[in-house]
């Protein structure tokens, strides 16, 4: 997975256009990421350290180390937009720790719902509203990583952030999604041709 912005969020943005469907992944991504990390959080620490070294909450358990991978990609992708969005996922990871050992299994069950009603919600949303399968089933690891990021960037192109990155990215989303249209369509005219031909219609 290049770590090119642009042409990650272009990507990701061609399988996210309609609103409806963008306003559900909107909802629904972060909660799925959040919700992951937290379930992360029960595993034990997986690379030993001392306990000067170890940040309360964040022990480096399954949780804390996915989070600093995420968070290290998006900073090398995005500085200042992954900077932002860096402190929120720790503090969420070392509150989600707090909660799976406060509450234990109550936590999980919540998390693991949540986790479940969120994934249905993407499904429904790209079949009925954005009529495109999602993008994990082109490249599950490169929509797994970049979806959290693409409605991070979302949410700071709503405020302002990088006009004309967002200009960019809207013109050439619609030139993806216009062609897709235009393979779909070849796609369809071409099977009612074979099934003439199989029939032995005239053409």
């Amino acid at each position: 997975m290049a770590l090119n912005l642009e042409k990650q969020l272009l990507f990701y943005g061609s399988y996210h256009h309609d609103p409806v469907n963008i306003v559900i992944h909107v909802v629904c991504v972060p909660l799925l990421l959040i919700t992951g990390f937290l379930l992360g959080t029960n595993t034990p620490s997986l690379i030993p350290m001392p306990d000067w070294l170890i940040v309360k909450d964040l022990p480096p358990n399954l949780g804390t180390i996915a989070t600093v991978l995420y968070t290290s990609l998006y900073i090398l992708m995005e500085p200042i937009a992954g900077g932002l969005l860096a402190p929120l996922l720790l503090g969420w990871t070392a509150y989600a720790k707090y909660l799976t050992s406060t509450y234990g299994l109550t936590a999980n069950y919540w998390a693991l719902g949540i986790h479940v009603v969120c994934w249905l919600a993407q499904f429904v949303g790209h079949g009925l509203f954005e009529g495109r399968a999602p993008a994990l089933l082109d490249n599950l690891v490169q929509a797994i990583f970049l979806a959290p990021f693409f409605v991070w960037m979302e949410i700071l192109f709503y405020f302002g952030y990088r006009p004309e990155l967002r200009a960019r990215l809207e013109k050439a989303v619609k030139g993806e999604i216009t062609k897709y249209k235009e393979s779909k369509q070849k796609q369809g005219n071409r099977s009612v041709s074979d099934k003439k031909k199989a029939n032995g219609a005239p053409k």
